[in-house]
């Protein structure tokens, strides 16, 4: 329970812009309370002035002159009358508060997801790769919603329903002591019920939210990959793995529900004895003359009306136990330190030269073993910088350095001879283009796509961009060129295709550092040929890193580095041609 007030008491404080609606909730609530004490009145009224003999409460009287003549007729009117007004009343507050609820909670949920949003896009890479992006969906969808629930529906149910428990139990003491005590007996088993059930619901809820998560990451890697899958034929064990990952999440279910429901067995027989000694005790007071059968039908009203703030204060309390472990969840994410922390006095950065220093580099992905081991070595402006190695030799982790996707275990990597830590991260980061082996494509437009490193671009800019990386020809000829939609991921276009567009994007960026991963490895030779001539041209005078394992790649670098099992085994350095050279033959033969 401690954690759960926590939870709440943080989740307050981040919806603190919207507590004024909130506030409006609760009044609207709160008005709700007197409305439900009256709606018992009017069968009162009824029963002991219009049947019975009883006088016209002086509450009634108030509103007619004093020669009104209250026979049964007026009675019965007056007493059809306050059922719809307080019908009326009751339907205006309910019909404000939902449309106050409804923009309240899709502004707390969206501020929310927005929020998880931003975090997971600043956390690390490492995180990414152990959690998945399937739990990270999850709890941006489904674990944010849970604020909705928690602030607008349970706790204000929760107080609403208590503080009506406590005005009907007051008003139950004005109508008769005996029928108030009898209510506040029931009250303590119910107490300690609810504290049972919700110290039990809190675990399981933790390992459902779990299960589900789990499930969905099925669905999201076979979609993500749907062609091997097809290409395997294995659409039904698909289909059976994610039936038995679902399975889990379905069995925490009916064990939360047996719970649930053994709980609220219990609540009910707990009311149903409450329920039974109202009525004795009513018989025995109307047959001694104590109570009129008027007060007795009020009594038995407000008696229903207490069991039913009584079972939605047990609900909600169930309820919200569901709510705070998704926050919880959305909160642990929060609480994720990201691994690239940028310096509380960093500088702003305009535009490198691209002069590159490694010294003494030492990086792990984990306490067991070094990635990358004692890296030293220097880039100056403009050079072409190729790097070779075995698969796993660490090429890959050299130019996460590089982005400054992780921060080395030791050493400093300088640029233009100031360490990289210095300057603001998203400055640092804003001098590098990157070109991959698997282009990475939105679900956009060609022109989107192209100017996506610049969203300010002009539609010149991009139609030039797009030649110099030989891709205006084939846009041209989609059915709406530039403003053709490339589909998921772009799959509706060819690897070369892809591979040009992504180009485009380097060269409207324009950054003064360029990194190209792989960008040729899987193109047929004609489309290679292409895409190697606007390579050249993107490489003009920039400083760039070109990762490949072809030996005909690296003709127009100038500088070589060889890993090895995250040791820097060699480096070839020629200033003066751009070709093999002989020394550079010799070492391309021994790797």
């Amino acid at each position: 329970m401690k954690r759960t007030f926590k939870l709440i008491k943080r989740i307050l404080v981040h919806a603190r812009p919207y507590w004024p609606h909130i506030v409006w909730l609760f009044i609207l609530s709160l008005l709700v309370i007197p409305v439900t004490l009256l709606k018992p009145y009017a069968l009162k009224l009824l029963i002991d002035s219009g049947f019975g003999s009883q006088p016209v409460p002086s509450a009634i009287r108030a509103f007619f002159s004093p020669n009104f003549e209250f026979n049964f007729t007026a009675i019965a009117l007056i007493s059809v009358g306050l059922v719809i007004l307080i019908a009326l009343v009751d339907n205006i507050i309910i019909f404000i508060s939902w449309l106050l609820s409804i923009f309240t909670g899709e502004k707390l949920v969206l501020n929310f997801r927005t929020l998880l949003f931003n975090h997971l896009q600043r956390l690390s890479l490492s995180y990414h790769d152990k959690k998945g992006s399937s739990d990270s969906l999850y709890r941006i969808q489904w674990d944010t919603m849970s604020i909705r629930n928690l602030l607008l529906t349970q706790l204000s149910a929760l107080a609403t329903s208590t503080i009506t428990l406590l005005a009907m139990i007051v008003v139950m003491f004005f109508i008769s002591w005996q029928f108030a005590v009898i209510t506040l007996c029931i009250i303590p088993p119910l107490i300690i019920v609810t504290k049972l059930s919700t110290k039990r619901l809190i675990k399981d809820w933790y390992k459902v939210k779990d299960a589900e998560s789990v499930a969905m990451s099925v669905i999201h890697e076979v979609l993500n990959a749907l062609r091997v899958v097809k290409a395997f034929g294995q659409e039904n064990n698909e289909n059976e793995r994610y039936a038995s990952r679902s399975d889990h999440a379905v069995k925490g279910q009916v064990q939360l529900a047996k719970v649930a429901a053994s709980y609220t067995f219990i609540v009910n027989m707990l009311l149903a004895i409450g329920s039974a000694g109202f009525i004795y005790a009513g018989a025995i007071f109307v047959h001694s003359g104590k109570m009129t059968i008027g007060e007795l039908t009020l009594v038995i009203a407000y008696i229903t009306q207490i069991f039913a703030p009584l079972q939605s204060i047990i609900k909600n309390l169930n309820d919200i136990q569901s709510s705070v472990a998704s926050i919880d969840r959305v909160f642990l994410v929060l609480d994720e330190k990201k691994e690239v922390p940028e310096n509380p006095h960093a500088v702003h950065l305009t535009r490198v030269q691209g002069q590159f220093k490694f010294e003494n580099v030492f990086f792990s992905y984990s306490d067991n073993a070094l990635t990358l081991q004692d890296i030293s070595f220097e880039v100056k402006p403009g050079d072409r910088v190729g790097i070779m190695g075995s698969t796993g030799a660490g090429k890959s982790t050299l130019i996460n350095l590089l982005n400054r996707f992780y921060d080395p275990s030791a050493g400093i990597i300088k640029i233009d001879g100031t360490d990289i830590k210095n300057y603001k991260l998203a400055d640092y980061r804003d001098q590098f283009s990157m070109v991959l082996q698997e282009p990475v494509l939105f679900s956009s437009t060609f022109a989107e796509n192209i100017s996506y490193g610049r969203p300010q671009a002009t539609e010149n800019e991009i139609t030039e961009a797009a030649k110099a990386a030989n891709a205006h020809e084939f846009i041209m000829k989609t059915s709406e060129g530039y403003n053709t939609q490339v589909g998921e991921r772009g799959m509706q276009l060819s690897g070369g295709e892809r591979q040009r567009i992504s180009i485009a994007r380097a060269f409207i960026k324009n950054a003064p550092v360029l990194i190209l991963d792989e960008p040729t490895s899987s193109l047929d030779m004609g489309t290679e040929a292409l895409i190697m001539e606007a390579m050249e041209r993107l490489m003009e005078g920039r400083t760039t890193f070109m990762i490949t394992h072809r030996l005909d790649t690296l003709s127009s670098c100038n500088l070589v580095l060889h890993l090895e099992n995250g040791r820097l085994v060699d480096v070839v350095r020629d200033y003066t041609s751009g070709f093999l050279t002989d020394k550079k033959k010799a070492f391309l033969n021994k790797a």
